[in-house]
């Protein structure tokens, strides 16, 4: 197991030092699942909830939430984002697919970000249709891929 970095040699928490790491072009692609009834969907493709576009509120709320990971994470450093990038996918009568897609240049990665972003889309939605449909599911979320850094191309399931 490696050591987790976020832990002196006391057990005290700090925010990893990474002045000495180079800066590199970072990329990190990650995505949610949520899950609600065909007709919820259905209102959601059609764009007749009485919210309005549940899609495109939920893609300013992942690029917002994206740019604000570090006051939402304690330990992660503040980048400065080249860009963020949300899809919406009906993978189903029942299921719609979120993927964010978060770039930088900088001495650590942008895994997190990425990670924030489909989360807070997807809790969007949820608040968007929870009127019509208090079953709805979020999740996974999971990190798909990034590149960059130290650690290299990871891909999930390769």
């Amino acid at each position: 197991m490696s050591e987790l970095s976020h832990f002196d040699e006391t057990g005290a928490s700090r925010m990893v030092d990474v002045g000495d790491k180079p800066v590199s072009r970072r990329m990190a692609r990650a995505s949610a699942r949520v899950t609600m009834l065909p007709a919820t969907l259905k209102l959601v493709v059609d764009r007749q909830t009485s919210k309005g576009n549940v899609f495109e509120v939920a893609r300013l709320a992942g690029i917002m939430a994206a740019k604000r990971t570090p006051e939402l994470i304690p330990l992660c450093h503040s980048l400065g984002l080249d860009s963020v990038e949300l899809q919406f996918e009906v993978t189903s009568d029942s299921t719609v697919m979120i993927e964010a897609v978060a770039k930088t240049e900088a001495r650590t990665g942008v895994e997190m970000e990425a990670m924030t972003a489909v989360s807070v889309a997807a809790l969007t939605v949820y608040d968007m249709c929870k009127a019509v449909d208090r079953e709805m599911a979020i999740g996974p979320i999971l990190l798909l891929e990034k590149s960059g850094g130290k650690s290299g191309h990871f891909v999930r399931g390769s």
